[in-house]
């Protein structure tokens, strides 16, 4: 361990992981914790109940395709839904500095009402703070979320349910948010203007469920991207994946812009994105019922489970070889979320 916080701490990578097991998990150890899923998962009186919490930082907050409001509602409602519950509810913490905008502050509680609208949940809970002027960088905003599970989903969360021959299935591009919010913060005027994919996809991924597809696992790719995501699937899961390079949907753009900017997509956060390890019989219904909603339509089929290399991610290259994926070690671009 550093003796000192570095940004690469918030990557959401290596780095993150070796925070939260060193620092977090020493001193707050418990079985509800251990399990590491996006949201805690409580059984209380009978009922099922999925709890998380987030905290936002984005630098801008406002960028093509939204801003901290929107990203934190969404980002809450989609930790839920992972967990395959159905989000009901949110609380809503701000942390603001002196001299902020009240017009800013106006317009991002506006957004974050319209999206917990379109989600079918509500803010029923919060806290402000106020700093003085140089103390914080204009606003945070924390958000937690408590939602239902469906006693027949409730293992989705902890990943027990994985098999090998499982498919991998992702719901639409990738790597789209991370570029919008390097686009807004540093002022590139691309060609054509890049939009962050933040959405809420709980509607998305409770269609999949009511329709009786076998999810086994799912889990959003924010900080660290795909890469990160699957490999911590493999090692959680104890499993080997394999992927193809040429199956991951990843725009023409940002794969330019990531050569320019020395990026790599397969890293890139995202904001409306899942990961789903569907039963093969399940996968390509999965696909299906995702391109009839709006945040699934470019939804494909990326890989498998298989018996090999447990732990270990392995992708099939474009040029034919195979690679060996790891999570995130450093910070591609901080404060993306």
């Amino acid at each position: 361990m550093k003796k000192t916080i570095l940004l690469g701490h918030g990557s959401g990578g290596l780095m993150t992981s070796e925070l939260i097991r060193e620092i977090f998990l020493t001193h707050f150890n418990n079985s509800i914790l251990n399990t590491l899923s996006d949201s805690a998962i409580l059984q209380i009186s009978g009922t099922d109940l999925a709890f998380t919490t987030d905290s936002f930082v984005i630098d801008p907050l406002f960028f093509p395709g939204g801003d901290i409001g929107k990203l934190a509602v969404c980002g809450t409602v989609n930790d839920l839904s992972v967990s395959a519950a159905r989000p009901l509810f949110l609380s809503a913490g701000f942390i603001l500095e002196e001299g902020f905008p009240m017009e800013d502050l106006e317009r991002i509680t506006k957004s974050m009402a319209d999206e917990a609208l379109h989600a079918g949940v509500r803010i029923v809970t919060g806290d402000t703070k106020v700093v003085k002027r140089g103390q914080c960088d204009k606003l945070y905003i924390n958000t937690s979320g408590i939602g239902l599970i469906d006693r027949r989903f409730v293992s989705i969360a902890g990943g027990s349910l994985i098999q090998p021959g499982d498919q991998v299935v992702v719901n639409g591009y990738l790597g789209d948010h991370e570029m919008a919010v390097l686009a807004a913060r540093e002022n590139l005027g691309f060609e054509n203007a890049v939009f962050s994919d933040v959405a809420s996809l709980n509607n998305m991924i409770m269609s999949l469920l009511e329709a009786g597809v076998k999810i086994r696992f799912m889990r959003d790719i924010t900080r660290g991207g795909l890469a990160t995501v699957l490999s911590e699937i493999a090692v959680s899961a104890k499993v080997g994946i394999r992927i193809s390079e040429s199956l991951i949907p990843i725009r023409e753009q940002i794969s330019g812009i990531c050569e320019v900017y020395g990026f790599n997509p397969l890293y890139l956060a995202n904001e409306g994105k899942v990961v789903m390890i569907v039963a093969k019989e399940s996968a390509s219904q999965a696909v299906k019922l995702m391109k009839k909603t709006e945040t699934g339509t470019h939804a494909c089929i990326i890989g498998e489970i298989g018996n090999s290399s447990p732990g270990r991610v392995l992708m099939n290259s474009i040029i034919g070889s195979t690679q060996i994926i790891d999570k995130l070690a450093g910070e591609q671009l901080p404060r993306i979320c």
